[in-house]
């Protein structure tokens, strides 16, 4: 088991940034890839970014490309998402997820392990 824990999350004016956080822990080791998908109200959960545990190679999804960067801290089995440029329409719960395997990196059925998730809320 993967356990996932989100923070960073909160209020903030367009056109600003925000630092999400998602410490893992448990059976870390088996961890292939994670992710960050977000979900508004009404709305299909999106894809946001992805990072491969192991060489971090990097994935975005069209809407956020540009604005967003993920990365990670291996030594504390943290990955991070840095939003710039907030828009409105980013408003939604973001969650962070954990996948074993190489599949396709969009796709939530991937990922095994889900964190609560936190909320963004973008003002105009």
């Amino acid at each position: 088991q993967v356990q996932l824990a989100e923070s960073g999350g909160g209020l903030v004016q367009a056109g600003g940034s925000l630092r999400l956080s998602c410490a893992a822990s448990g059976r870390t080791f088996s961890v292939y890839r994670m992710g960050w998908f977000r979900q508004a109200p009404g709305k299909v959960r999106d894809f946001v970014a992805a990072i491969n545990w192991s060489g971090g190679r990097t994935y975005y999804g069209d809407s956020v490309k540009g604005r967003v960067t993920i990365s990670r801290d291996v030594a504390k089995s943290t990955v991070y998402l840095e939003m710039n440029s907030l828009k409105p329409e980013d408003t939604a719960v973001y969650s962070c997820a954990a996948g074993s395997i190489s599949g396709t990196y969009y796709k939530e059925d991937e990922y095994r392990y889900w964190g609560q998730g936190t909320q963004v809320t973008v003002s105009s």
